[in-house]
């Protein structure tokens, strides 16, 4: 004869306590599911309304536009927002190709290199940059940064004035666009340096110290382990940089001669414009349909903008296997 094993039924007040968990995640998962819808919506309410207003300017005729000061001649609205584009991109390019590799290599030295005291002071004036408004920047970019980096700019025009992007003689004073991507190359790299600074220390120590046990100096065991491991975090922060550098606005009309043109002279005044310094420029004189055309160069830096974040995202998913979460 067997003897069914008996079971111990659970406390009261456990079986209490599952439904009431139960119903918690079921709350979070609803809060959590209704944030990131609150996100889509936030953003196609943003597009809806840049489409509404400017939707006046994408349908008016030649007649009115040209009636509207700052639009070419010809009153087509592509010749007056593509050399914004330009110039919108020239910059945020320009700033970029500044601020990644000095961010990596003040990132790397506050990671890897510097005594434990110097790097948090070093981190936590790295990060103080982002505190400063765009104004300072731009009346320290007109004011100080341009008197003193026109000697440069002339000799860089002497010398390698044979190529495109340093066509001379540089403009005095030194507003050009040039100037404009030192002062926005610092206006990243705190955003820039403080991501890859911790993506870097997520580095398994496992990988460092298997590098250095095989031999490999400390610049090596960086180049083998560390810089593969943050490759994504790095994309990440430069994507994150380059936005702020396509939206920002007062730095760069405290700063650039602005002109319409498509040009990649970078030590020339009145050659480029951005669309964020421009729509500043020219609201406050702006008529009805003059505002709804600024309105449609901003939906033309919307799409810009979503542009480059989906593009940041494709390229990081594809280096997912040197994402620190694996």
């Amino acid at each position: 004869m067997t003897t069914q094993p008996t079971t111990t039924p659970p406390p009261a007040q456990e079986v209490r306590r599952a439904p009431a968990r139960d119903r918690a995640g079921r709350v979070f998962a609803g809060l959590s599911t209704g944030a990131g819808a609150l996100i889509l919506v936030v953003l196609a309410a943003v597009a809806g309304f840049l489409l509404y207003e400017a939707w006046p300017a994408l349908t008016a005729g030649a007649e009115e536009l040209t009636a509207i000061s700052w639009i070419p001649d010809d009153g087509s609205l592509l010749t007056y927002v593509g050399p914004l584009i330009f110039g919108t991109l020239v910059a945020a390019v320009l700033a970029l190709l500044i601020a990644v590799p000095v961010a990596i290599g003040i990132a790397l030295f506050i990671s890897h290199y510097a005594p434990r005291r110097l790097s948090s002071a070093l981190g936590y004036v790295v990060d103080l940059l982002a505190a400063i408004p765009s104004v300072v920047y731009g009346l320290w970019g007109g004011l100080v940064l341009a008197p003193l980096v026109q000697p440069v700019w002339q000799w860089l025009s002497q010398v390698l004035g044979f190529i495109p992007l340093f066509q001379g003689p540089a403009a005095t004073p030194a507003r050009v666009m040039m100037t404009v991507g030192v002062v926005l190359a610092v206006m990243i790299l705190p955003i820039i340096t403080a991501v890859s600074r911790e993506v870097f220390l997520q580095t398994p120590r496992l990988h460092e110290e298997a590098a250095l046990a095989l031999g490999a100096t400390r610049w090596e065991m960086v180049r083998m382990a560390v810089i593969p491991f943050g490759r994504s975090g790095v994309i990440s922060a430069s994507m994150l940089g380059l936005g702020r550098a396509l939206g920002e606005t007062m730095a760069v009309l405290m700063i650039l001669s602005p002109g319409l043109t498509y040009s990649l002279a970078l030590l020339l005044a009145g050659r480029q414009q951005t669309i964020a310094a421009n729509i500043a420029l020219q609201f406050p004189e702006a008529s009805p349909l003059g505002v709804s055309a600024l309105i449609a160069t901003g939906l033309a830096l919307f799409v810009i903008t979503l542009a480059v974040n989906m593009l940041a995202r494709w390229v990081v998913a594809r280096r997912a296997d040197f994402s620190g979460a694996n």
